[in-house]
């Protein structure tokens, strides 16, 4: 990938978490105080919804694929991943999946349903207009991105490691996007269906979810939840990954039991698909079913609890240096355990009748999702930056970040554990006076506006480090484990010149180790082919971008037109021969590559 290229794909899921970010706010100016009216009571159900869904799919889940694309490849020694234009294809149909989701704002309305859609309230009968089909329409052509991404990353990760480079001297990052990987090929699937079930209830009067007529409401509960629980691991193991890689480097050691990590992340991966009900204690499924979803819920907690024991044994006796990543990582370590010990409270089915559509259970998820995953990804950003874009950002102003983003984050979110025991539902508008949710909400609303300033404050640094010449070093904090610490930064569109020869676990540390100055080479050095850039994966996205306006408006015209677009464009790249292009031993030696 090229560097061009990196900062557009980073630009876009930049564009989509400040989006996220500014509705969280407004949501959060909205309830600083009783009975305010900052927004009517239809945009606060417009905002939650797409706060939400935007966090999610297109934020939190495109920014680790960034950084997936980025350093997957890097980290297996490979020159790119398994399938090119795929790669191209997926982030352009989420690029299109999160316009046509944003466009709703100017059409009429946005999906206001809640960002799981919940039916009857996502029916035509509740939701009449067109908000809920740009929700339907756009996260399913967004999520052939995170399709397509999955099965590339599990074809690169299998198929084009370096030599020597067995699955057990894999660094962790690339183990945790390995097992996320095949959580996207079996999770994804689901909600493919339920979104489509639910288009046909929305578009073509089907009655999949229609009591009335047949149909069950809890049947998308279990579809969305099928999915949606993996989904919360999809998400946050590839953090696991980031977090063991930087807290290693800035430890100075090892990683500690790293079988016993990559085992844990498999059970996780596993149990994650078991465990979707517990979503769902309060809809009556019985207390046999209730007790069994209870179990498998805390027993996630034993491979958890095996990462967090290995991370701070990792650091115990290391020599520790604390920048930016490095306090992002340690913070991440105690603001999970948190929400781990929340949910290990939900999972037990009476009590979580109590928690329920309460601010506990909102307290609960954002300590997982945004003191987990956001952090794991601030992480992951300051340890990588320098590899993707050649230049150090900024400490000061990262320390910065990092102290206004962990305050504003547990100001915002720890004072909720106690709104949802008092009893102040989640998904309310607004609410009475003198119920003591006054004081708490204040605290709440000033620690969202903190992690904006944190936020900022990265932007800022993002915009001050741009204006840098690309000086980083190969291996800039100088206890790079991996391989990608073994090229130069930025990293080459062809990443290795000549593909090393990994020798054992860690595997540059391994070379440091025993005098070496860098990786050696498994080949000589000879031409390297490369893929030609298309724009056909552009093309198919702005097809599906119209098909699903056509038939959103039931026009199919325009909708058989974007179709015969998307396919015309799939029969000419089965046609043409694309045989890419070569850099040559000469050229490489031009960049200074050594034969």
């Amino acid at each position: 990938m090229t560097i061009k290229n990196r900062h557009s794909v980073f630009d876009c899921r930049r564009i989509f978490f400040l989006i996220g970010g500014l509705e969280a706010i407004l949501i959060r100016i909205q309830l600083w105080k009783p009975l305010n009216n900052f927004v009517s009571a239809d945009m606060f159900n417009e905002l939650l919804t797409m706060h939400g869904t935007t966090m999610i799919f297109l934020a939190a889940m495109p920014l680790l694929f960034a950084l997936m694309n980025a350093i997957i490849p890097l980290q297996i020694g490979a020159r790119d991943v398994a399938f090119p234009f795929l790669n191209s294809l997926g982030f352009w149909t989420f690029l299109f999946g999160g316009l046509l989701l944003n466009v709703s704002w100017f059409t009429g309305g946005a999906p206001d349903a809640g960002w799981t859609s919940y039916v009857p309230l996502a029916g035509t009968t509740y939701s009449g207009d067109h908000g809920v089909d740009y929700y339907v329409i756009g996260l399913q052509i967004a999520g052939i991105g995170t399709l397509l991404g999955g099965i590339n990353f599990m074809a690169t990760i299998i198929n084009m490691r370096a030599p020597g480079m067995s699955f057990m001297r894999m660094p962790m990052f690339t183990w945790t996007v390995f097992i996320t990987s095949a959580l996207i090929l079996f999770a994804f699937p689901a909600l493919t269906v339920g979104l489509a079930a639910l288009m046909f209830d929305r578009l073509f009067d089907a009655n999949f979810f229609n009591p009335a007529n047949g149909g069950n409401t809890i049947l998308w509960e279990h579809i969305f939840w099928i999915f949606g629980h993996p989904e919360v691991y999809i998400l946050i193991l590839p953090a696991f990954g980031i977090i063991s890689e930087v807290v290693c480097t800035f430890s100075r050691k090892r990683l500690f039991g790293y079988s016993s990590m990559v085992f844990a992340t498999m059970l996780i991966g596993f149990l994650g698909f078991m465990v979707w009900a517990h979503h769902m204690f309060t809809t009556g499924l019985g207390p046999v079913a209730n007790a069994l979803f209870s179990i498998a819920t805390m027993l996630i907690a034993v491979p958890t609890g095996i990462k967090i024991f290995n991370w701070i044994f990792t650091m115990w006796g290391g020599s520790i240096r604390f920048t930016t990543a490095s306090l992002f990582a340690i913070g991440f370590i105690p603001t999970f355990v948190m929400g781990g010990v929340t949910g290990v409270m939900l999972a037990a089915a009476p009590a979580d009748f109590q928690y329920h559509d309460s601010y506990f259970v909102v307290a609960h998820f954002h300590y997982v999702i945004v003191g987990g995953l956001i952090m794991g990804i601030f992480a992951g950003l300051h340890y990588w930056w320098p590899k993707m874009f050649g230049r150090m950002l900024n400490e000061t102003i990262g320390k910065i970040t990092f102290v206004t983003f962990f305050i504003g984050f547990h100001m915002t979110f720890f004072v909720q554990h106690f709104l949802g025991l008092l009893g102040m539902p989640r998904r309310i508008w607004t609410y009475l006076d003198g119920l003591g949710f006054n004081g708490l909400n204040l605290i709440s609303t000033i620690g969202a506006i903190l992690m904006g300033i944190g936020t900022v404050a990265f932007l800022i640094n993002i915009v001050i480090t741009a204006a840098k010449p690309r000086n980083a070093a190969d291996d800039p904090w100088e206890d790079g484990r991996t391989l990608e610490w073994a090229i130069s930064s930025p990293a080459p569109e062809y990443n290795f010149a000549q593909t090393p020869l990994v020798r054992g676990y860690d595997a540059l540390w391994k070379e440091k180790m025993d005098g070496n100055k860098g990786m050696t080479p498994a080949e000589p050095l000879g031409s390297i082919h490369m893929p030609s850039p298309s724009i056909l994966p552009f093309i198919m996205s702005v097809g599906l971008f119209i098909a699903g306006f056509g038939f959103m408006y039931h026009n199919y015209y325009i909708g058989a037109a974007g179709l015969i677009i998307m396919f015309a464009c799939m029969v000419i790249r089965s046609v043409k021969d694309d045989h890419g292009f070569h850099i040559e031993p000469d050229e490489l030696q031009g960049k200074g590559v050594k034969a």
